[in-house]
């Protein structure tokens, strides 16, 4: 039986636990499969391992949105665009501004 994208992905954290951008894509896996807690806890650790990699603050924000934790969003959100301004990540710090303002 072919194993699925989730397991392929836990099996690649497995052999490189750093591997930020396989952690991020399990995130994504979970969110897309409706597992919005374990998606949180992902992006969370991934957040903890890997601060500056700007894609999870708008992935984890839209998840917080998801367990009804607006303000937690919001929190992200901003942080997000302080790390993506720090790596003039223009694209990346509009869509968290962006974010922002729908939470308004």
């Amino acid at each position: 039986m072919e194993k699925t994208r989730l397991e392929n992905l836990k099996e690649l954290l497995a052999i490189d636990p750093q591997d930020s951008f396989a952690r991020y894509a399990l995130g994504l896996e979970y969110a897309a499969l409706n597992e919005p807690q374990s998606a949180m806890e992902t992006f969370e650790e991934l957040r903890a391992l890997d601060p500056n990699y700007v894609a999870t603050y708008y992935q984890l924000g839209k998840v917080y949105e998801m367990l009804g934790s607006e303000d937690e969003a919001k929190k992200v959100y901003e942080k997000g665009v302080y790390i993506a301004a720090s790596q003039s990540d223009m694209h990346t710090k509009s869509e968290l501004e962006q974010a922002i303002n729908e939470l308004l």
